[in-house]
């Protein structure tokens, strides 16, 4: 599986989780609104492991583990200074990758999810209206 399609995976999950946060929480919605995603992001992205055991993570890794690994090291420059993530443990490495990979995904869920909100609202209203 190359990054491209783990990336559009992550999409996937993020778009499923996003919709599903949505029908549970009054609030979320609004804040996709505003562009506030951060708490939706921690929610998707944070709060539970992506990929679970050694195994199915290095398989998800596969041959590209050193691209994922690269991002996630650029990343930790960037955003914290110095190096955190256990690159010797496969579970890790592919969980804070989809960490990584996952923020820009939220952003471009959250952005469709709203046009398609923002659609059927318009539908409904030309229905009902």
């Amino acid at each position: 599986m190359s990054t491209h399609e783990k990336k559009q995976e992550l999409y996937e999950y993020a778009m499923e989780r996003l919709k599903e946060i949505i029908e549970y929480d009054d609030d979320a919605l609004n804040e996709i609104r505003q562009g506030e995603i951060s708490d939706i992001f921690h929610k998707i992205f944070n709060e539970d492991y992506y990929i679970i055991g050694y195994y199915q993570a290095s398989q998800w890794l596969g041959a590209d583990t050193f691209e994922c690994i690269a991002e996630i090291q650029e990343y930790e420059d960037l955003h914290l200074g110095e190096r955190h993530t256990d690159l010797g443990n496969a579970e890790k490495v592919a969980n804070m990758y989809a960490y990584v990979a996952g923020y820009d995904l939220v952003q471009k869920a959250c952005t469709e999810l709203l046009e398609e909100y923002e659609e059927q609202l318009e539908l409904d209203c030309e229905y009902s209206c």
